[in-house]
């Protein structure tokens, strides 16, 4: 005669906590950190992604990277002053001075940190002006076209034959000689290239597919221009904003060459007119304009390097003819 088992009731949460004292419930997660730790970290996987997409667009980046961290970290690590005479006039490197000094005995290599903050910074921020005006100009005059066209194609046609570099001489010696006025000197007279080739672009998508549904949906105007039409956009006008800085980069150096520079600021071209006025050449001192000249020359580089590597991405052209090229490399070696 077999007994009847009964199953054992299963012991829950509540039971356990009661018998042990130990709850198993797991611990409560924060969700909130986690989605914000999971998008930084996709946004870094994408940025690294963009920047190792190209061999030229990584040398690029590392150069413009180590500039710019130069002009973020360099100010706040040397704390000397740019500026202090010292009784070493004009001395070569060496331990006590890595980039000598000049005719006032001041650090050469304390001058270029400092100087590379304001060249750097009044660069990009020139750059970053004349794109604004360059996008605002070229595609709301490409999109809407008509009577609003013509007037921006006029006054782009008007600056376009303004001589730049004469215009921004006098006006920087007629108003002051500040970073501020030739930053904007330099915006208001270097933006209608880049508004010429957005106008181009944006009058052929105007008229696609996408362009087309969004005005049928009822899309505001802004929305279509800077919300549809721009992120198509966002090659030629990253290549256009790199090119413009470059010309920013040089335009702005020139000008503080030649003396309309700010007196109360060090910067790399205010470093070559102190060289200049100072007969640095005649003195063999090479310590003294050499630095900021390569410092020119190497941002320079790093910025047509991230353009070219823009360029042989965006454009499948370009893509094929590299291909065509390796190909036929590997073809005569073998």
């Amino acid at each position: 005669m077999t007994m009847k088992q009964t199953p054992l009731p299963p012991i829950s949460a509540t039971t356990a906590d009661k018998a042990g004292g130990v709850s198993a419930m797991p611990p409560r997660q924060s969700g909130g950190m986690t989605r914000v730790f999971t998008g930084i970290r996709q946004a870094l996987r994408r940025c690294w992604g963009m920047v190792t997409i190209n061999r030229k667009v990584t040398a690029g980046s590392i150069i413009v990277a180590i500039f710019i961290l130069v002009a973020i970290i360099g100010p706040i690590v040397i704390r000397q002053n740019p500026f202090a005479y010292t009784k070493d006039l004009v001395q070569p490197p060496s331990s006590a001075h890595w980039l000598g000094t000049n005719q006032g005995g001041q650090d050469v290599f304390v001058q270029l940190v400092v100087g590379t903050r304001n060249s750097v910074m009044w660069a990009f921020i020139t750059g970053l002006m004349v794109m604004v005006i360059s996008i605002a100009v070229g595609l709301v005059g490409g999109y809407l076209g008509g009577i609003v066209d013509d007037a921006l194609s006029v006054i782009t046609n008007v600056f376009l034959v303004v001589p730049a570099f004469p215009l921004a001489v006098v006006a920087v010696e007629y108003f002051n000689r500040s970073s501020l006025t030739i930053a904007i000197i330099v915006a208001l007279t270097n933006w209608p290239w880049g508004a010429r080739v957005l106008r181009a672009q944006t009058l052929s998508m105007r008229n696609r597919e996408f362009v087309t549904a969004s005005r049928a949906v009822g899309e505001k105007t802004w929305r279509i221009i800077f919300l549809e039409i721009l992120p198509n956009e966002i090659a030629i006008v990253a290549a256009s904003f790199i090119t413009t800085t470059i010309q920013v980069l040089l335009a702005v150096a020139a000008l503080e060459f030649l003396g309309f520079g700010e007196n109360q600021t060090i910067s790399w071209g205010t470093m070559l007119y102190d060289a200049q006025t100072g007969s640095a050449l005649f003195q063999v001192a090479w310590w003294w304009f050499a630095p900021p000249g390569l410092c020119i020359a190497l941002l320079g580089a790093g910025l047509a390097l991230l353009n070219f590597g823009i360029d042989e991405v965006a454009d499948p052209r370009l893509r094929q003819l590299k291909r065509r090229v390796r190909r036929g490399k590997a073809v005569a070696a073998a």
